[in-house]
């Protein structure tokens, strides 16, 4: 149990990248596939789509890997979890 304790914590201090920045706010669109990035915040203009983005375990200061993307959908990893989001909802996470 222990063993696992410590795993965990040591994933949760891997060392983000910086993102090109694209028009004004850097965010989920302008990341390298398979880099982990540190989520600095949720731009959601929608009511409900940071409180989804949080059942996901997606907020600040939680690792963001983008996995693959295929046409304008994102395949990311969120503490060990992978979901598949579309391209509007990965532009309001910002790494």
């Amino acid at each position: 149990m222990e063993l696992a304790v410590a795993n965990i914590f040591r994933k949760s201090r891997v060392s983000a990248k910086k993102v090109k920045v694209v028009d004004g706010q850097p965010n989920l669109t302008q990341a390298d596939i398979n880099s982990p990035y540190i989520i600095k915040g949720i731009d959601a203009k929608e009511d409900g789509i940071k409180e989804f983005l949080f059942t996901l375990g997606c907020y600040e200061g939680e690792t963001v890997t983008v996995i693959s993307v295929l046409a304008e959908n994102y395949v990311i990893n969120i503490k060990d979890a992978r979901y598949s989001i579309d391209e509007d909802l990965a532009k309001t996470i910002r790494v």
